[in-house]
């Protein structure tokens, strides 16, 4: 009850004073690129349920149609002002909105994307007993996802076979450990990881070793 009132609480006071900053960005997304402003991929929430988690569009208009879900670096889908809001995670405040509508958590494992999560064996499903979050430790600890997957021949198969299950351990050990402060340390790690934080590949794939960001 408690980690719900503080979603709802922050939410609407992020939502409130992004808003300009959001008309700013929707207008940007209209003068650059043809398509919505909003792109709402299926993911998979809390006990399986599906739901179109929102993003600002990154991409050109039914990019899903002409690849992969996974975006490795150097994407000739993403939009040049994509760039920008993927790199600065700006894409992702949006999903403000699905903390508020109950669908997210402002921390918790981040949501799959049904094509990934089928791959789930009986105890990686686990991660599908709490709320996904906008922020958690796999956005901390695999914040340049995209780089490892950039000179992958087949990015699915590398992400189904090594890159998802190290992320669901990750996961794994927030749920079996979660507890309020321990949210609150992730949101002040998310926001210096995203602001202060220029990593390597090296350091990237030294971080996936690790279990926890505690």
């Amino acid at each position: 009850m408690l980690k719900r009132i503080f979603d709802i609480s922050i939410s609407l006071v992020a939502l409130a004073l992004l808003a300009p900053f959001f008309f700013v960005c929707a207008v940007i997304i209209k003068l650059t690129s043809r398509g919505p402003i909003f792109y709402r991929g299926r993911r998979v929430g809390k006990d399986g349920k599906i739901f179109l988690m929102h993003k600002f569009r990154s991409m050109v208009v039914d990019a899903d149609k002409m690849g992969t879900d996974l975006t490795p670096q150097g994407d000739p889908r993403v939009t040049k002002f994509g760039k920008f809001l993927r790199k600065t995670k700006i894409d992702e405040l949006p999903q403000i909105i699905d903390v508020i509508k109950g669908d997210m958590s402002l921390v918790g494992p981040r949501p799959e994307s049904p094509m990934y999560a089928q791959h789930y064996d009986e105890r990686q499903k686990r991660v599908l007993d709490v709320c996904p979050g906008i922020v958690g430790p796999t956005q901390i600890i695999c914040r340049h996802e995209d780089l490892i997957l950039k000179d992958k021949e087949d990015p699915d198969k590398y992400y189904i076979r090594e890159l998802m299950p190290k992320k669901v351990e990750i996961d794994l050990n927030y749920i079996d450990n979660r507890s309020f402060w321990l949210d609150i340390q992730i949101l002040l790690k998310s926001f210096f990881v995203v602001v202060m934080v220029k990593s390597n590949r090296d350091s990237i794939h030294k971080l996936l070793d690790e279990k926890s960001i505690s």
